[in-house]
C-alpha cells in the first residue's frame, strides 16, 4: 500500500491537533453547537440518535495490518467493541464520546490514518476496485490514480465547499467492482487503439431521492490529461450547482437539468482554460506510483496439492472455496474475500477481536494487505492457496468464515433507525431476518447471486435503487413499511431498480422476498441470475406472486 511521506505525516498531525483545540472550546462552552458543526463534520463526526459517530478514512479501501489493529484497539478502548464498515469503503464508531475523539485521532495519526473529508461538501474518499493489484483483469492498478486523487483533493481550497458532498470511484477491470456508474464522477481505465492508457469519464450518477446511471461524457480521456479534466468537472458544477435547494444541490441534478452533451460542452470549454498546466506532471505520478510497497510472490505452482486435499477433505472449506476465492494474477495465489455477513449478525460490523484477526491473517499469510470492499466486506488480496487451510481454520474459529459472497445473505444494509436521526425504519433486523430465512447454504447456493440491499431512509446510504432486490423504510403514521423494488445493478451493467408495489409492513417482508425467490427459481431458464430473469420477464410474475400473498 501507498507509504505516507513527511508531509502527508504532518498535514494529518495538524488537523488532530486543531480539532483538540476545537473540541476543548466546545467541552467549555465556548462554541455553540451551531458553531461546533461544521468543525466537527469536517473531521468526520456525526450527531446520531444516541451518541457522536465517527466516520474514519479508509482510502481506496486499503489497509495494513498495523492499521486494523489500531482500529480494534479503537473499538475496544472508546466504542462498544465492534466497527461497522460502510458502502464508501470506510470505517465508522458509532458510540463516540465527544471528549474522546481527539485521543483517537491521534491514535489514528500514529498509523497514518484519519477523518479528514469523509463528510461535509467536499470530495470524499475514493472507491477503488478491492482486487486491485491482485487480478488479472485490470488495465492499470487502480490506487495509484485513487492515492493521486486523493492528495490533489484533500484540503483543495477551490473544491472544499462544492454545493453539495462529491464522490468519485475508480476501476480498471470489465468487472465493475466500485458502482462507478452511480457516483457522481466514474472513471474505468481503458486502453485506447494505440495502447494508451485513458479513462472513460461518467458523471451524474448518484442514488438518493432521485437515482440516476450516469452517462459517459467522454469515451476516451488520455491518462495524463486526468486532472485539468477533473478540475473542468468540478469548475462546472461548483459555478451551476444549486446552493439555493439542498435537494438539487447534487450534480447529478445539474447533469440531468442539462443534459449530458451540453453539460459536456460546458467541461470542453472550462478544460480549454485551464490547459495542460493543470495536469499532474509525469514524474509526480512516478513518485506517487513509487511509494507503494512492492509485492513480492513466490513462484509457485497453479494447483496446490495441499489445499485441493483439504477441501476434498472438509465440506465446508470447499463451499468457502467455491464462494469467496477469486483467481489471483499469479499462479498459486487466491484474492480472498471475507463475508462481514454472518446470519444473524449486523451486515458489515466486525469485532475488535475479529478485527485483530484479520490483521494476523494478513501479516502472517497476505503480504499486510487488506482490502475494505463497497459492499461492507474485507478481502485478503494475496494468499497462497498452500496456506488457505489454515487461514479458513482461523477464520472459522473468528466467526469470519461465511461463505456467501454475492449470494443472498451477502446483503448491504446501512444502519437504519438503530443509529441513525435520519432514518425512517429499521434496516438491520430485516437485513437479519432475510439472512436466516435463506440460512440453508445449499439452498443459497442453488438460488445464485442475488444482491439484496436495504436502506432506512430515501437518502440510500444502503444502495437500495441498485440492488437486484431493493428495501426502502418508509414511515407511514409512525409505522415501518419497506418499498421493494427489482431490477437494479451497481455493476458494469448498471440499472436503477422499478418499483414492485405497495410498500409492506415490517413482518410481511421477508416472506416477501421468499416468494420472489420462488417466482425465480420457477421461471428462470440456463442458468440465468435473478436479474437477468427479471430483465427478461419484467416485473409482472413477480408482483403478482407477492400481492397475491399479501392479501
Amino acid at each position: 500500500m501507498y507509504q505516507y511521506d513527511t508531509l502527508d505525516k504532518e498535514i494529518v498531525a495538524d488537523r488532530s491537533r486543531e480539532f483538540r483545540e476545537q473540541v476543548g472550546r466546545r467541552l467549555a462552552g465556548e462554541l455553540s453547537e451551531d458553531q461546533f458543526k461544521p468543525l466537527r463534520l469536517m473531521n468526520g463526526l456525526y450527531l446520531q440518535l444516541h451518541a457522536y459517530m465517527l466516520r474514519i478514512a479508509v482510502p481506496y479501501g486499503s489497509l495494513n495490518s498495523r492499521q486494523m489493529r489500531k482500529l480494534a484497539y479503537i473499538g475496544r478502548t472508546y466504542d462498544r467493541g465492534y466497527g461497522h464498515f460502510t458502502t464508501r469503503q470506510n470505517l465508522q464508531f458509532h458510540w463516540i464520546k465527544l471528549r474522546d475523539t481527539p485521543d483517537i485521532l491521534d491514535h489514528l495519526a500514529e498509523v497514518d490514518m484519519h477523518a479528514i473529508q469523509t463528510s461535509g461538501n467536499c470530495i470524499r474518499n475514493v472507491t477503488s476496485d478491492p482486487y486491485a493489484g491482485a487480478t488479472v483483469e485490470e488495465l492499470d492498478d487502480p490506487r495509484v490514480w485513487s492515492e493521486a486523487i486523493r492528495q490533489w483533493s484533500s484540503l483543495h481550497p477551490e473544491f472544499s465547499f462544492l454545493p453539495r458532498k462529491f464522490k468519485i470511484a475508480i476501476t480498471a477491470a470489465p468487472k465493475d467492482r466500485t458502482a462507478a456508474k452511480v457516483h457522481d464522477i466514474g472513471l474505468m481505465i481503458r486502453r485506447g487503439r494505440d495502447g494508451q492508457l485513458g479513462f472513460e469519464v461518467v458523471v451524474g450518477g448518484g442514488l438518493g431521492r432521485t437515482p440516476y446511471v450516469g452517462p459517459t461524457i467522454t469515451e476516451f480521456l488520455p491518462a495524463n490529461r486526468l486532472f485539468s479534466y477533473l478540475e473542468a468537472i468540478l469548475r462546472v458544477y461548483n459555478r451551476h450547482g444549486r446552493r439555493d435547494n439542498l435537494y438539487k444541490a447534487r450534480i447529478k441534478i445539474l447533469v440531468a437539468a442539462l443534459g449530458a452533451e451540453e453539460f459536456a460542452r460546458q467541461v470542453a470549454e472550462e478544460w480549454a482554460k485551464i490547459g495542460p498546466e493543470g495536469d499532474l506532471p509525469d514524474t509526480e505520478l512516478a513518485r506517487i506510483r513509487g511509494a507503494f510497497a512492492k509485492t513480492a510472490f513466490e513462484p509457485l505452482p497453479a494447483v496446490s496439492d495441499a489445499f485441493e486435499a483439504a477441501k476434498a477433505a472438509d465440506p465446508a472449506l470447499a463451499r468457502f472455496a467455491r464462494n469467496n476465492l477469486r483467481p489471483h494474477k499469479k499462479p498459486g495465489y487466491a484474492i480472498v474475500e471475507i463475508s462481514l455477513k454472518t446470519v444473524g449478525e449486523t451486515p458489515g460490523d466486525a469485532t475488535s477481536d475479529q478485527m485483530d484477526v484479520v490483521a494476523d491473517l494478513a501479516e502472517r499469510y497476505g503480504q499486510d494487505d487488506i482490502r475494505v470492499t463497497h459492499e461492507q466486506n474485507l478481502v485478503l488480496p494475496h494468499i497462497r492457496l498452500d496456506d488457505m487451510p489454515e487461514v479458513f481454520a482461523r477464520l472459522q474459529a473468528a466467526g469470519l468464515a461465511s461463505a456467501n459472497v454475492n449470494l443472498i445473505s451477502d446483503i448491504i444494509a446501512c444502519p437504519g433507525l438503530d443509529y441513525c436521526a435520519l432514518a425512517n425504519a429499521r434496516a438491520i433486523p430485516v437485513a437479519q431476518q432475510i439472512a436466516q430465512t435463506f440460512a440453508d447454504q445449499e439452498k443459497a447456493e442453488a438460488i445464485g447471486e442475488l444482491k439484496i440491499k436495504i436502506s432506512g431512509c430515501i437518502n440510500a446510504c444502503g444502495h437500495h435503487h441498485v440492488g437486484h432486490i431493493g428495501i426502502l423504510g418508509v414511515d407511514k403514521k409512525g409505522e415501518e413499511f419497506y418499498q421493494l423494488t427489482l431490477g437494479g445493478s451497481g455493476a458494469e451493467d448498471a440499472s436503477v431498480g422499478k418499483m414492485l408495489g405497495p410498500a409492506l409492513p415490517y413482518d410481511k417482508v421477508a416472506g416477501a422476498i421468499d416468494t420472489l425467490v420462488e417466482v425465480y427459481l420457477r421461471e428462470r431458464q440456463d442458468g440465468e441470475r435473478f436479474l437477468d430473469t427479471y430483465r427478461r420477464t419484467g416485473v409482472e410474475p413477480f408482483k403478482e406472486a407477492v400481492y397475491a400473498d399479501a392479501h
